[in-house]
């Protein structure tokens, strides 16, 4: 890898297994610190820098929902992974809501886990070496780079991943969008549990255009989703 290790935020209180990954991620050249409940991840995120965050759902003190929520106030960038429980649909649902990037399920294989945070590790690199991207629709303004969303009368913060959506549906303005086509394009997957987080994801842009009627999100039932705007 290269020489500056990815410095990676594990949170795990069953120490068996976050010492299992543990080993196995400082094998594939990361820099990892191991916490077994959520305050001292908490405390951790605030005096470190951290590439990527790795939490379980339930741990003492602080949950990972929690966690996600301190981390997402201080970081929109910082990719969040939540590991979770094989039964818990809402605990996935309730981790995107958080500002999770994605979720594993247990048990998993460590081959799995290091592909899915590659991805999300490959595409941070990728923003901070990308020039400003941003889009024009109406009087609002969209900066991918900085994740804000402008208009005449404010401005929007937003997470990485309605950063990500948003930018999809400008580069595909105007065109009907299946939902299917948005998952693998944004999620990198196409499945109930990410279909029913991506119209919550939906629902937030839809009040974020209400500053101009002229930007519609249509949903097309059945089918998909169309960005009625006129981008400059």
């Amino acid at each position: 890898m290269q020489s500056k290790k990815i410095q990676v935020l594990l949170a795990e209180d069953d120490l068996s297994l976050g010492y299992v990954i543990k080993d196995n991620l400082t094998e594939a050249g990361y820099d990892v610190k191991l916490y077994a409940d959520g305050q001292s991840a908490i405390d951790s995120f605030d005096k470190a820098e951290v590439d990527i965050c790795l939490l379980d759902v339930m741990m003492p003190f602080k949950d990972g929902f929690t966690v996600a929520k301190k981390i997402r106030q201080q970081s929109d960038v910082v990719p969040i992974l939540f590991i979770t429980a094989k039964s818990m649909e809402e605990d996935r649902i309730k981790g995107f809501l958080t500002g999770a990037d994605d979720y594993i399920v247990k048990p998993f294989s460590m081959q799995e886990l290091l592909l899915r945070m590659d991805v999300f590790i490959r595409r941070t690199r990728k923003l901070h070496a990308d020039q400003v991207q941003e889009y024009q629709f109406g009087n609002l303004r969209f900066s991918y780079t900085d994740l804000r969303l402008y208009s005449p009368v404010e401005e929007h913060t937003l997470t990485q991943k309605e950063a990500d959506l948003l930018k999809f549906l400008c580069e595909h303005a105007n065109r009907i969008l299946k939902r299917e086509e948005v998952l693998l394009n944004v999620w990198g997957k196409d499945d109930y549990f990410l279909g029913r987080s991506m119209d919550v994801f939906m629902t937030k842009l839809r009040k974020y255009f209400k500053a101009d009627p002229t930007v519609v999100l249509e949903t097309i039932h059945g089918v998909g989703f169309r960005f009625n705007a006129n981008l400059g």
